[in-house]
């Protein structure tokens, strides 16, 4: 199969997957996708409704690239799964209607960003009875759902996640007008690398009604982003201009790496982002160890705040701090964060 980005004038991504079938590695685009009477079909790892998103994720095998710390590995960097086509994904959407009591948002509201302004996921008033003090208080308890990975709300959102193959758009898009067939109020998401976001594939996700997008800096430094994942990040850059002038929802994740990914490159992706629009969502992410990078420290808690100002000195008025838990280790420590930062940016 010739690599659509290559026709497109764009270099190929590291997309090398390890397909048990064959015993070797191969291009995902040849392992973990497949057409069947001209419809594509994706290999899907697992359907369900994800904690502390609030949405149905639908996690892919293969990736158009293979990051050094991806926390996916398993299934992003192996072909594994079911074979899947946009039919089978409308029924999944279909199901997750069916089962859940759905909480419905608005379009500008279609983020990863936003499910924390509606539940923090800790279950405290199906369990106790009684809401916790965190607890913003906007969702019905009726409306608080039991997952596989904990408690909160199922909003009326679909996110394609895990691997990434946007430089194969036909199937999201036939997956997106299909889910729209269903019913229109269903926000679909993509979390994305950003490398096969092409303009024609942008344009082709737009038409096909795709509404928001997750996006995965990885790093601004153009070596550092080789390091991690092999190919250029010159686009990636560029991406965020392009997404608010089509007109797509969508936020911004960076993870804080120590000794790759500092408060240097979080504060230049922080400016970058101001520039287009200080109202972006920006999640600083805490890195923990994995796959080819489990030699490598998680952020302290001093590191993630110094990321944080620096990058509202940047401009950018919506910051969270995620993974917490990782660099947060005691109660006084959690209050010295939240004094600093506030309990909304947490």
């Amino acid at each position: 199969m010739e690599c659509p980005l290559i026709k497109q004038g764009f270099e190929q991504g590291s997309c090398q997957v390890f397909d048990f079938q064959v015993g070797r590695w191969q291009k995902a685009c040849e392992s973990t996708l497949k057409y069947k009477d001209g419809v594509p079909y994706r290999l899907i790892n697992a359907i369900f409704l994800s904690r502390p998103e609030h949405y149905l994720s639908i996690y892919q095998s293969g990736c158009n690239l293979a990051c050094k710390k991806c926390h996916s590995w398993h299934f992003t960097q192996n072909a594994v799964g079911e074979w899947m086509s946009p039919y089978d994904m409308a029924k999944e959407v279909e199901k997750y209607l069916s089962d859940y009591k759905i909480t419905f948002v608005s379009r500008e509201h279609a983020t990863s960003w936003h499910a924390h302004e509606l539940c923090i996921g800790c279950g405290s008033c199906v369990m106790y009875g009684k809401r916790s003090k965190r607890c913003p208080g906007i969702v019905d308890v009726d409306k608080i759902e039991l997952s596989p990975q904990g408690w909160g709300p199922a909003r009326n959102i679909v996110a394609f996640t895990g691997g990434d193959l946007a430089c194969q758009p036909a199937f999201y898009a036939k997956s997106a007008e299909l889910i729209k067939e269903l019913n229109e109020r269903v926000w679909v998401l993509f979390e994305t690398n950003g490398y096969g976001l092409t303009p024609g594939n942008l344009d082709l996700f737009k038409e096909s009604g795709i509404d928001s997008l997750w996006l995965d800096i990885k790093a601004f430094d153009e070596d550092t982003h080789r390091k991690l994942t092999s190919v250029s990040n010159s686009r990636i850059l560029k991406l965020p201009a392009e997404l608010k002038e089509k007109g797509f929802v969508f936020e911004v994740l960076s993870l804080y790496i120590p000794g790759w990914v500092e408060t240097a490159q979080i504060a230049k992706i922080a400016t970058e982002l101001a520039s287009v629009d200080a109202e972006i969502p920006f999640t600083i992410l805490a890195f923990f160890p994995s796959y080819q990078m489990r030699d490598v420290p998680s952020p302290n808690m001093w590191q993630m705040l110094d990321a944080y100002n620096a990058a509202k000195d940047a401009g950018l008025r919506k910051i969270r701090l995620g993974n917490v838990h990782l660099f947060v280790n005691t109660r006084e420590e959690y209050e010295i964060l939240e004094k600093f930062v506030g309990r909304e940016s947490l």
